[in-house]
């Protein structure tokens, strides 16, 4: 009895500490692959050689803010919108009539008997006429749609510059709020040319775009379906 005993308990106790565990929020994971990237470090001061203006340290008066650096910053404002759909339908028909009559043989058309197998059967009269009539049918049909927006906006780094000029910029965003967490992260090229002077650009001008909406926590398990109810609706449910 002690033994069932000190088993209920050690279930008990082993619940409680998964609840527990369960109950507590964890932080957002990062992505390494959508890490900022830090800009280059700037050579080391020189010692001043009498003129007002050192090399590498200058200053241009007349020049934007837009990003061309590695380090730089750029945001990028998602103005995604998909919208696909796609019918199909097909209808086959097929029919096959074929007959031959009872051939004429010298003269007069062959007649003859057969056994009889059931006692109500026909046996008498039976000539080489015969005739074949085939029926097939087939109809279908198909219906498929899709539609996605995604707004906002995310600010990246430029992590590479091209030797074409072009920037690879990457970055992530999360939000926490309550018992979860949003990721929205994306990656891509963008041409110098495509940057608006406030330092934007548009997603649709992001090219080999990556983009990647996400979340974590209690609102986004509620959300999912379960490992068993998924086995009913996969493809490898034979019904």
């Amino acid at each position: 009895m002690n033994t069932v005993t000190n088993m209920i308990s050690r279930v008990v106790l082993l619940c409680v500490c998964v609840m527990s565990l369960a109950a507590c929020q964890s932080l957002p994971e990062r992505d390494p692959a959508y890490a900022a990237v830090r800009p280059v470090a700037l050579p080391p001061v020189q010692s001043s050689n009498g003129s007002i203006y050192q090399a590498g340290y200058d200053v241009r008066l007349f020049e934007d803010s837009r990003a061309r650096r590695v380090g730089d910053l750029l945001t990028i404002n998602l103005v995604e919108s998909t919208n696909a759909s796609k019918q199909a339908a097909t209808s086959v028909s097929k029919s096959t009539d074929t007959s031959v009559t009872n051939p004429t043989l010298l003269g007069s058309s062959p007649q003859f008997n057969t056994p009889g197998i059931l006692p109500l059967a026909s046996n008498t009269g039976n000539n080489l006429g015969f005739g074949l009539e085939s029926s097939n049918e087939f109809e279908g049909d198909g219906a498929s749609s899709q539609s996605n927006t995604l707004s906002g906006s995310v600010t990246v780094t430029v992590a590479e510059v091209l030797p074409n000029g072009y920037l690879v910029v990457r970055g992530e965003k999360v939000t926490s709020l309550n018992q979860g967490h949003e990721y929205v992260r994306l990656s891509g090229i963008v041409r110098p040319v495509d940057i608006r002077p406030d330092n934007t650009v548009p997603s649709t001008q992001v090219a080999d775009a990556q983009i990647t909406y996400t979340g974590s926590g209690a609102v986004a398990d509620g959300n999912k379906i379960g490992w068993l109810a998924r086995f009913f609706v996969s493809a490898l449910f034979p019904f």
